[in-house]
């Protein structure tokens, strides 16, 4: 873009998109600063180890006056609990392991932000995330961060093509450590703030408490039962579990660790086993968002890489087009870390390719006949 341009950056009052404001800034264009007020700002987020806080939006105030440009505080705790708080609760009641800041990212702010930047008259809207956006033979592509302990293209993987052709990415070329040098040169007082830690409306870390309180019906009593049908003893919610989780089960006694393999809601189950029980190496996803070549995986197969975990590294797979926006996955090798609920990430090379959510019944087929009644009826 050329300088002299509008774009609008979205600052949560951290050190990324404080630099990025400040950065384009000093290239010349006319910077809005918009801040997005998301839940109640009460002693709930007093504790500043999230963004989004009330803190945050005073050091985005204080960064966007000490660089001269205009700032704007944007309230829309309204969708924020509909679209991200409200389905964080009901994912994690139907079993799954839900990841909200995806969430967040496909709906509030590359959809709500990037609206009010257009109202805005903005040619862009920009973010302090650490991702690449390459314009190539075919348009605006999505690429990993240069720096590869900083990389944020797991949780954008639902970005569509048509809003990554307005967003942009300053510091997708950057490491932390240069980014916090520029705060420094450009004098922000947030050079040197600590990094978010929990998810936003979770500054606690403690999920089920928020559940609790948004779902107060949510938590039903049931029995841990092993994968080979005994019942190990009792817990009091499976809002409490998740997937592969070893701590906190609550029994033991037994020969080797056990896991969870299965959350079953409908029957208030908690199904665990040992490690080798969790292995998968095919799985459904769904609400598949394609930012490759064509309209979408081949349904005879397109070998990519795929990430089920932001933290872990690609992995060979090879992905199977379906209809209704859905898709297979068959991994080169068997993984414990198939999460319902979490996203599965595809990737060619440092290419992002778009990604999916992984489906509920991704380990029933794997349970005893006996153990399947209900969760199988239940997942469809």
């Amino acid at each position: 873009m050329s300088a002299k341009r509008r774009i609008v950056v979205a600052m949560s009052g951290g050190v990324d998109s404080s630099v990025t404001a400040a950065l384009l800034h000093s290239q010349g264009y006319d910077v809005v600063g918009l801040t997005m007020q998301l839940y109640d700002h009460g002693a709930a987020t007093a504790k500043s180890k999230t963004c989004c806080a009330g803190q945050d939006i005073y050091d985005a105030r204080r960064v966007a006056d000490r660089i001269g440009i205009p700032h704007y505080v944007v309230d829309y705790e309204t969708n924020f609990k509909s679209e991200v708080m409200d389905r964080f609760a009901e994912s994690y009641i139907r079993g799954e392991t839900p990841v909200p800041c995806v969430l967040c990212n496909q709906t509030v702010k590359f959809r709500d932000l990037l609206k009010a930047a257009k109202d805005l008259g903005a040619d862009a809207l920009a973010t302090g995330h650490y991702v690449q956006r390459i314009e190539g033979a075919r348009g605006a592509e999505l690429h990993r961060a240069v720096d590869p302990d900083r990389d944020q293209s797991y949780f954008l993987f639902a970005t569509t093509q048509a809003q990554l052709d307005f967003v942009r990415f300053p510091l997708g070329g950057l490491t932390k450590p240069e980014a916090r040098a520029l705060g420094v040169t450009f004098g922000l007082h947030v050079a040197e703030k600590p990094d978010s830690q929990d998810i936003c409306f979770v500054p606690n870390g403690r999920y089920a408490d928020v559940i609790q309180k948004l779902r107060p019906d949510a938590a039903h009593p049931g029995d841990i039962v092993h994968v080979d049908g005994r019942v190990l003893g009792r817990h009091t919610g499976v809002i409490n579990f998740t997937v592969g989780q070893r701590r906190g089960i609550g029994v033991g006694g037994e020969a080797e660790p056990l896991y969870v393999v299965h959350v079953d809601p409908e029957n208030a189950r908690v199904i665990v086993g040992p490690k080798e029980t969790l292995l998968r190496n095919a799985f459904e996803i769904h609400g598949v968002n394609w930012l490759g070549a064509g309209q979408g995986p081949s349904e005879g197969g397109t070998p990519l890489h795929v990430k089920l975990r932001n933290t872990q590294p690609p992995m060979a797979a090879t992905v199977f087009g379906e209809a209704g926006g859905k898709a297979r996955v068959v991994l080169a090798e068997a993984e414990a870390a198939v999460t319902p609920g979490q996203a599965c990430v595809f990737y060619d090379g440092e290419r992002v390719f778009g990604g999916g959510w992984i489906a509920r019944d991704v380990g029933i087929a794997h349970l005893p006949h006996n153990l399947r009644r209900g969760a199988a009826a239940a997942a469809v």
